[in-house]
């Protein structure tokens, strides 16, 4: 059932049960979300499995984690992000791209956040480098502001669930679109060489 991750690791197999409950095969224990939740903290691969199924619901359990820790008020997502995200539900350009380019985003947020966590060490030992940090933040603001920016235009411009290739010039659009993508992938890559 499992298969191995990119570190060539097998992830721990948790099985959801029809009562709810989580169970950890690895420990041989129950677990809650909160235990989930701490395992991603800690970087432990998991997947869950629906144990009566099968089915692989890692990323409903995932998504249940986000809403848990978005409801104690550890608010990161920001409603206007949430709004855009849901309106590219149904969009078959936006399915393609969008995912690929946050997960993108994500890992790059996660090295400037090392960088960050890096300068705070340093400034224990001297001057606090408060220009390195308000660097990084705008940076890491700019690459979400532009993501958001080039999809918004995409979702208004379309009916629910058209595709590029139903409106006249599609491929056109879909060449431009893929133009500001490496655009913003090149951008990207000399933020993150900073």
């Amino acid at each position: 059932m499992a298969t191995k991750n990119e570190q060539g690791n097998t992830p721990v197999t948790i099985k959801k049960y029809a009562n709810r409950r989580l169970y950890n095969t690895a420990t041989s224990s129950y677990v809650t979300l909160d235990h989930l939740c701490q395992m991603v903290k800690d970087g432990v691969e998991f997947v869950v499995y629906d144990a009566k199924t099968g089915e692989d619901i890692t990323r409903a359990v995932l998504t249940q984690i986000i809403v848990e820790e978005e409801g104690k008020g550890d608010n990161l997502l920001p409603i206007s992000f949430l709004r855009q995200i849901i309106s590219f539900y149904g969009d078959n350009m936006q399915r393609m791209l969008l995912p690929r380019y946050l997960e993108h985003s994500m890992d790059l947020f996660s090295e400037n956040r090392e960088r960050m966590q890096s300068y705070m060490k340093e400034a224990m030992g001297g001057m606090f480098p408060f220009g390195s940090l308000e660097d990084l933040g705008k940076q890491n603001m700019a690459i979400f502001e532009q993501a958001m920016k080039m999809f918004a235009p995409m979702a208004n411009g379309q009916s629910q669930g058209a595709s590029a290739k139903e409106e006249p010039g599609g491929n056109d659009r879909m060449k431009d679109l893929q133009s500001k993508l490496d655009e913003l992938q090149r951008q990207i890559n000399d933020i993150a060489k900073k």
